[in-house]
């Protein structure tokens, strides 16, 4: 029980010390650092993972995770988003005897192209827009129990004539339990500063984040659960609408808007959890979901909540090669497709030398 109650304490910790204003989005810049890396953590969430088992994909999310075994790891990963929008990462793995294990990740997403127009309508052309990051990651076993990492970050913003460049860093530490079927992570993520910001004016401040996740592989069953908590660093997440705000009046209905602390207490908490499982079906398949509270209450219609929330997918190894797909609902205008297929090129020698 020690293992979770470490855990549970730096969580009270942290939520203690927390700004107590509500709602992240819209309050940073470079929010594409955050956006799921790998199928895997798409499917199982769509947040880090705190998984011991040599996936070169988790290093970004999760840098305290990268091992020895990552040694000429590549990983590639392509999304196609919403509309003309798409992203996509290169990950490769390289140890060294002293320094330590690295990974290092280019980054891309891509937000299509734009038609440049006046307020009279007329067009002059087009434009493009993107972001871009070039991470390098760091990862060291201490002991054969506990184990820390970090990432160091390059980012690069251009938007129609607006560029911005920043930097930023990730640090974690991860505790793995002897028989490699319990792993706990906390990671303190982008912290950091935006030197030069769009408009040669004011810096903004950066997606800064702090979370903690498990992860359990049952003893007798083939599946594992996993179970994070996101954005430690504030406890009130919730929205509150101005013009219909809880304890008011309903503009449209009449009715009292009424919510107790009871309930506020729920969401919020429910807000700042991933759950998300793998069903392990032999060596070479797996099936997976994912349940994001906070996406779900985000982004549903409430006359038609559907699947908001939640998100599935699998992974499948074909002689060196471990392919996953996923699929995250994040809106009933549809659902993204993430792939991702990694490979060790240390095999394909091997095969040469033994044929």
């Amino acid at each position: 029980m020690k293992k979770y109650s470490l855990i549970l304490l730096i969580t009270f910790v942290l939520f203690s010390l927390s700004d107590l204003k509500s709602q992240v989005g819209g309050d940073a810049v470079y929010q594409f650092l955050n956006m799921p890396n790998s199928a895997r953590i798409a499917s199982m969430g769509g947040d880090f993972l705190a998984i011991d088992d040599d996936d070169i994909m988790l290093a970004l999310a999760n840098p305290s995770l990268i091992t020895d075994k990552m040694n000429n790891s590549l990983g590639l990963s392509f999304v196609d988003y919403y509309t003309d929008i798409n992203y996509g990462y290169a990950q490769y793995g390289r140890t060294f005897d002293k320094a330590g294990s690295f990974v290092a990740t280019m980054q891309f997403i891509n937000y299509g192209k734009f038609t440049e127009a006046d307020e009279t309508g007329l067009q002059y052309g087009e434009f493009s827009a993107g972001d871009y990051a070039l991470n390098i990651g760091w990862g060291r076993r201490l002991t054969p129990r506990w184990s820390i990492g970090a990432n160091m970050k390059l980012i690069y913003s251009h938007l129609y004539i607006y560029n911005s460049f920043g930097m930023a860093v990730d640090v974690a530490g991860s505790y793995i339990s002897n028989n490699r079927l319990f792993t706990a992570s906390l990671i303190a993520k982008n912290i950091g500063y935006q030197i030069v910001p769009y408009r040669g004016g004011e810096h903004e401040p950066l997606p800064f984040e702090i979370q903690a996740g498990i992860s359990q592989k049952l003893n007798h069953l083939p599946f594992r659960y996993s179970v994070l908590l996101t954005h430690l660093e504030k406890w009130d997440l919730r929205y509150e609408d101005p013009d219909n705000p809880s304890g008011g009046t309903d503009p449209f209905t009449g009715e009292a808007n009424q919510v107790s602390g009871l309930e506020k207490f729920a969401d919020n908490l429910m807000r700042h959890i991933v759950i998300g499982g793998e069903l392990l079906l032999g060596k070479h398949f797996s099936l997976r979901g994912g349940y994001n509270y906070m996406r779900r209450q985000e982004l549903k219609v409430n006359t038609k909540t559907a699947l908001v929330g939640f998100s599935w997918g699998f992974g499948i190894r074909i002689s060196t090669f471990h392919l996953s797909y996923a699929r995250s609902t994040y809106h009933l205008a549809g659902s993204p497709n993430y792939v991702t297929l990694t490979f060790n090129l240390s095999d394909f020698s091997k095969k040469k030398s033994e044929k």
